[in-house]
């Protein structure tokens, strides 16, 4: 009788079950490479709620393009305008919350959930400060042949002629706008507000003489000053503007501890993990700290303000409820 080789199922069984483990693991890896590499371990989006080209653009892709050699992904700004911002603000809401999409922010985070009703979000509670960025001053310009050279001759033309004065601004709840409506209050003075659909539209009114006041961010005012059409009567920061040295600021005018600031900082989905917004916040500190930043900042008029999370969530807490304060009495309504 022949020897019949018995069959054993085992080495067969052994070898497709460590096959289907290698596959598993396989699969694992690939399909969680979060926990396979380091942050960051692709382009980062940076949303900005403007066009390009204005103040915050700038700033967005300077700190970016600082952060992106210091950590070797792009930073790549993304400009989604619309809504006062709103739009770009809801994005980043809804963007996973990895580190790979954040926010450059501006007064209008803080002030858009006063402005527009029902609230079209709550900054506290969907997103996560991670760094303060700067801040740009608020100008108070006039047509050069403007009957009043400083902040006291305009008081002085207001309070002789109440309401007959105008002020153009970028529009309806602007940062700009809501400045001077802190400032009419502060001053005891009654100013007519004339809304534009941005600020080069108000600029070119009141080169025109079509308005004689306009309230704008320093950048936007600056080529107009330098070629005489306008003049700089205050701008309405603790300091005066490297880009108007001879300008008055505010308080200088009579109006100690008077603020109103366009300021910038850096926002991320609220469920972003700790370690990604404490690097993230180390990285921009860095980045203020370069040189290209800093003349960046210098050149748009700001000065950049480095300092903790918390501290950038003090103050967007604190700007809410200064917006939902003047919102309330001055019965604004957004465009």
């Amino acid at each position: 009788m022949k020897n019949i080789p018995m069959f054993n199922p085992l080495p067969n069984f052994t070898r497709r079950l460590s096959l289907s483990l290698a596959a598993a693991a396989l699969i694992s890896a690939l399909s969680l490479p979060s926990l396979a590499q380091p942050y960051p371990a692709k382009p980062v989006r940076v949303v900005v709620g403007y066009s390009a080209g204005g103040a915050v653009d700038a700033v967005a892709r300077a700190v970016g393009q600082a952060m992106s050699t210091s950590l070797g992904q792009p930073f790549i700004v993304e400009n989604k305008p619309g809504a006062g911002t709103n739009i770009a603000v809801k994005h980043v809401i809804g963007s996973e919350p990895d580190g790979y999409t954040l926010m450059m922010a501006a007064n209008a985070l803080a002030a858009n959930m006063a402005l527009y009703q029902p609230a079209p979000f709550d900054a506290e509670r969907d997103l996560v400060p991670v760094s303060l960025i700067g801040r740009v001053p608020v100008v108070i310009a006039a047509n050069v042949n403007a009957p009043y050279a400083n902040i006291a001759q305009l008081l002085a033309s207001a309070k002789a002629r109440p309401g007959a004065i105008a002020f153009g601004t970028p529009g309806n709840g602007s940062t700009p706008h809501m400045a001077l409506e802190f400032f009419v209050r502060a001053a005891g003075i009654n100013l007519q507000h004339v809304p534009y659909r941005g600020g080069a539209q108000a600029l070119t009114d009141v080169i025109g003489g079509q308005v004689p006041l306009v309230a704008v961010n320093a950048l936007e005012v600056q080529p107009h000053v330098k070629s005489g059409k306008l003049k700089v009567l205050a701008v309405l920061s603790p300091n005066r503007s490297a880009i108007f040295p001879d300008a008055p600021t505010i308080a200088e005018s009579g109006f100690p501890g008077f603020e109103a600031s366009v300021w910038y900082g850096l926002v991320a989905p609220v469920a972003t993990p700790k370690p990604i917004v404490a690097l993230l916040h180390a990285e921009v500190q860095k980045a203020l700290q370069t040189k290209e930043v800093r003349e960046r900042m210098t050149a748009v008029g700001g000065e950049i303000i480095p300092g903790s999370a918390d501290m950038f969530a003090a103050l967007i807490r604190s700007e809410r409820q200064r917006y939902e304060k003047l919102v309330r009495d001055a019965n604004i309504k957004p465009d």
